[in-house]
């Protein structure tokens, strides 16, 4: 009952009737755009395809003013400065083995005595809600402007999630799941809290994918009516994306880090998670999201607007 309730837009505009705090972001956003919507209304990439997009592009003279970037070494300044090529950048070593392994028991102690719980398949979400560690290294100034740099706009942190093994999560993008207008305004920044190759779940992407258009709902016919959500399960979503990567011939890369290190990619690059084979090590890593503030944030799959937990 409960599951069927959730393809009905109602019970989520319902829900979200409660929630004006963590839903105020949207509401000058859709002043600005002529979208004709309450703040608890359901809302998708059908609201906005009738408003030119633009291209966003980080300006390489603020982003190498910034002090984030000063602090890098030559190889990340230089993966920095591909990142609107290739969709992705690395850093080395950005944080030390010590302050992973404080993050690895702070996470193992919050598991433990309850505090967090596994949810979607094995992630440990909004655990920046309960750790000051976490909560400081998503919201340190110099990340955060280099991110807007990056994002052309202004970059708040949205989530964590944190991995004790890897997701093994197929290819897909993070904008199908959480979408903005105008387009790109998310990034990911994905770090290794232990070593990670294939044999544990690797992070893996394709390169200059992000160049792609943004498949969306009306891509694989999952836009649904004016009272329900799309009815195609996620799985539809996924064997569309592989198919599409297996007719443009797109190469995957992995992403082999060592405990520290750490990944930024573009809110349209195709990545996912490798198989996790050797079932006697875990992939403990961290993620953060951050959108855009001066950005419509929505679900594109359940059309349900952004809530704001911070």
């Amino acid at each position: 009952m409960f599951q069927q309730l959730r393809n009905y837009k109602l019970s989520y505009m319902l829900y979200n009737l409660f929630k004006k705090s963590k839903l105020k972001h949207n509401i000058p956003l859709y002043k600005k755009y002529g979208i004709k919507k309450s703040y608890f209304s359901s809302i998708s990439s059908s609201d906005f395809a009738h408003l030119p997009d633009t291209e966003r592009k980080a300006d390489k003279d603020k982003l190498t003013a910034t002090p984030f970037f000063t602090k890098l070494s030559e190889d990340a300044k230089e993966s920095a400065l591909q990142y609107d090529d290739n969709g992705y950048m690395i850093i080395r070593n950005y944080l030390s083995p010590e302050t992973a392994d404080k993050i690895n028991q702070e996470i193992e102690n919050m598991v433990n005595d309850g505090t967090l719980k596994f949810r979607y398949g094995g992630k440990l979400m909004f655990a920046i809600h309960h750790s000051e560690i976490l909560k400081n290294i998503g919201n340190d100034k110099d990340l955060t402007e280099f991110l807007s740099v990056l994002l052309n706009g202004k970059a708040k942190l949205f989530q964590s999630i944190n991995f004790i093994n890897g997701s093994q999560q197929k290819t897909h993008s993070d904008s199908i799941h959480m979408t903005t207008y105008p387009l790109g305004g998310l990034l990911g920044v994905w770090i290794a809290l232990e070593d990670v190759d294939e044999n544990n779940g690797a992070l893996h992407y394709i390169p200059k994918s992000q160049k792609l258009p943004y498949f969306l709902n009306s891509d694989y016919d999952n836009e649904g009516t004016a009272f329900k959500i799309g009815k195609k399960s996620y799985t539809a979503y996924e064997e569309f994306l592989e198919n599409k990567v297996k007719e443009l011939g797109l190469k995957k890369e992995i992403f082999r880090a060592k405990k520290g290190d750490l990944l930024i990619w573009h809110a349209n690059i195709l990545h996912g998670g490798e198989p996790h084979l050797d079932k006697n090590r875990t992939r403990k890593s961290l993620v953060y999201h951050f959108f855009d503030e001066n950005s419509v944030c929505y679900h594109e799959v359940t059309q349900r607007p952004a809530l704001f937990e911070l």
